[in-house]
């Protein structure tokens, strides 16, 4: 039997990120699911037949008997059916099994389980995978160690530098890092959960649901805490002053594709607390939320935009927000949406369908802190329906305290779009029709030596925005790339010696630009604006599909170098003075695991950038949706 992705035909549809595609839309199909479907994905009529050849599958029935009333929109805190589709069969099955539906599925036998697991997830559950190896007891997380500052969260301006004492290595050492340990994660096709090292361990999320805690010399599994769907954020880490003594314990913080976000025990993977961020059953969280002062800051985004694609669906009502918790409890202290209009119904589509709206304007960033100005700052993606706001694709300063807006900056005007645009079915699609101009990565606190504090951020569009942190005025502005619907850029950038590195995607997106391509990194002078050099990659694809010499993934700085993954499957480190490039390595051969098998990477994309600490160099490969490449990889280097 023929198995089709649940998400096949949005994917095509929204084929490489489309306006409002954002980083947690699936816009491609796996290779896996692509040979499993036998398609050519560039046939409309084969991707409608796939999804129509889906709803045959035999687990179709039992979730229309035993879970459609809820997840067809019954239940509005419940996700609908097409977000389910983004975990694995693994994954659902657990939830089903021993997770949070357990009760609901109460009344199915084990096979009907397995079948609404296959027909959600679109393929057969595999043959049993070996997870990774547990370590013995003398592996334990050290709540006494210093937590580094060199992932998502623990940087509070995101800038994304590690200097040479706290990663162990410099560009001396560069040819002498070789592979530490390699690990895959089972029932996995991609890997993009920023790791991050706390007490002697690397915590790192996965696409199967679960968040793993590894020795960081070993690769073994301390423990491990299976969340209600994948993890694709980074994962932070907040010290909680315990209320009966002096004790300092350490939460986790990440949160899920089904828009949950929790706090677990650092120590021992204990279920602390979870919270839905949103109540909108396509609420997500791609961007991983920032710890700061004991708070919590949550960026929430949506994937509603896909459903646009059925004429009858009501487009759109999701807002996006930045939600401020407590963070050893989880309760809400305050939360601020990007558009403070309630969506309402503006008028009929072609077949009556209510059109509603504003919508959109999603955040799907990790948030930065201004201590300074007591300020949070986030980027917003375009809206899904119209009409148009003046805060989609734009950048948000509030008040850490109160959640107030102190000031907005939009980058792109009358940005509106959702899948229904690019399709047959266009009966959604607004009028404004694009063009897709998210700020996708972190919105960045620098400091230049001539102007100080700057606000920066990077559009899909390609533009590099600085802004003054008090007013959110322009200060300069700088084209870097030819920008498209991948980027221009994507996932981020970084900063440091006055310098900013801005990576461009500048992919094929189908659609035709006057400016040329511009894929590689590029270094601004952070006073001006000043593009100071440019290193173009070239096309060393060899014809291989869903390859790019574009940068999308997010990069890092380590000392005097920066260090970023491509499309292609390379991570290089470039000097940051000449852009020269130092060092490479191809993460798309193939590596052995602990377990004594192989496995390999694919694309880099995504938030999950380079991290480096006690010498080491933690590269995570296979990004497997916006037509990258798949892969399942998460390497460590060491000298």
């Amino acid at each position: 039997m023929k198995y089709f992705s649940a998400h096949l035909l949005a994917a095509i549809l929204c084929t490489v990120g489309l306006a409002g595609c954002d980083s947690s839309t699936p816009t491609d199909i796996p290779a896996a699911d692509t040979q499993a479907a036998e398609i050519d994905p560039n046939s409309m009529q084969a991707i409608q037949d796939a999804a129509r050849a889906r709803e045959q599958l035999p687990g179709k029935q039992h979730f229309d008997q035993a879970c459609a009333a809820c997840h067809g929109g019954a239940d509005k805190k419940a996700p609908h059916k097409e977000m389910l589709g983004l975990m694995t069969p693994e994954a659902i099955l657990t939830t089903l099994t021993d997770g949070v539906m357990r009760q609901e599925a109460a009344a199915l036998d084990q096979q009907a389980k397995i079948e609404v697991s296959e027909y959600l997830a679109g393929r057969p559950i595999g043959a049993e995978v070996m997870d990774i190896p547990s370590c013995n007891n003398s592996v334990a997380y050290d709540a006494l160690a210093p937590i580094p500052a060199v992932s998502w969260g623990l940087q509070p301006d995101n800038g994304r530098y590690i200097d040479a004492a706290t990663a162990g290595f410099n560009r001396a050492d560069l040819d002498k890092l070789k592979p530490l340990w390699a690990v895959s994660f089972p029932g996995a096709n991609r890997v993009r959960s920023q790791p991050t090292f706390a007490g002697g361990l690397i915590f790192v999320g996965s696409h199967n649901g679960r968040v793993y805690a590894l020795d960081q010399q070993t690769g073994c599994q301390v423990w491990s805490y299976q969340a209600a769907g994948e993890v694709r954020t980074g994962i932070a880490i907040s010290t909680i002053q315990e209320a009966a003594d002096t004790t300092r314990g350490n939460q986790l913080h990440f949160g899920d594709v089904l828009g949950n976000v929790y706090g677990v025990d650092a120590r021992s993977g204990r279920h602390l607390w979870r919270i839905r961020a949103d109540d909108h059953p396509n609420a997500t969280i791609t961007g991983t939320p920032t710890p700061h002062g004991g708070s919590l800051y949550i960026p929430v985004s949506a994937l509603e935009v896909s459903l646009a694609i059925d004429p009858k669906y009501p487009c759109c009502t999701f807002r996006g927000s930045v939600l401020a918790v407590d963070a050893a409890t989880g309760e809400q202290q305050w939360k601020t949406h990007t558009i403070a209009q309630i969506p309402s119904v503006q008028k009929q589509n072609p077949v009556g369908t209510d059109m509603i709206g504003p919508s959109g304007a999603t955040v799907w960033n990790s948030p930065s802190i201004d201590r300074r100005r007591n300020q949070v700052y986030f980027g917003t993606g375009e809206n899904m329906s119209s009409p148009a706001t003046l805060t989609s694709d734009a950048i948000f300063a509030l008040d850490l305290d109160s959640g107030e807006v102190n000031w907005v900056f939009q980058g792109t005007p009358n940005d509106v779009w959702n899948v229904a645009c690019d399709t047959d079915t266009p009966e959604n699609c607004p009028e404004e029709n694009g063009p897709d101009f998210d700020f996708g990565g972190a919105i960045l606190l620098v400091n230049g030596s001539q102007v100080g504090d700057l606000v920066v951020g990077g559009q899909k569009s390609g533009v590099v925005h600085a802004l003054d942190p008090d007013t959110g005025e322009l200060v300069w502005q700088t084209k870097v790339g030819r920008g498209g619907i991948q980027g221009g850029i994507h996932f981020g950038m970084a900063a440091a010696a006055d310098r900013l590195f801005v990576p461009i995607s500048d992919m094929a997106d189908g659609r035709s630009y006057t400016h040329p391509d511009r894929p590689g990194m590029h270094a601004l002078d952070i006073n001006t604006g000043k593009i100071l050099w440019s290193t173009l990659h070239e096309d060393t694809c060899a014809g291989r599909a869903f390859c790019h010499p574009g940068i999308s993934q997010v990069p890092t700085v380590i000392d005097d170098m920066v260090v970023a993954g491509s499309m292609d499957g390379t991570v290089r480190a470039y000097d940051i003075v000449t852009g020269e490039i130092l060092w490479s390595l191809d993460t798309t051969r193939s590596f052995d695991t602990i377990l004594g098998t192989p496995t390999q990477g694919g694309s880099l994309s995504g938030g999950a950038g380079p991290v480096a600490f006690d010498g080491k160099l933690v590269i995570s490969s296979g990004y497997g949706l916006y037509n990258h490449m798949a892969g399942n990889l998460l390497l460590v280097l060491a000298k």
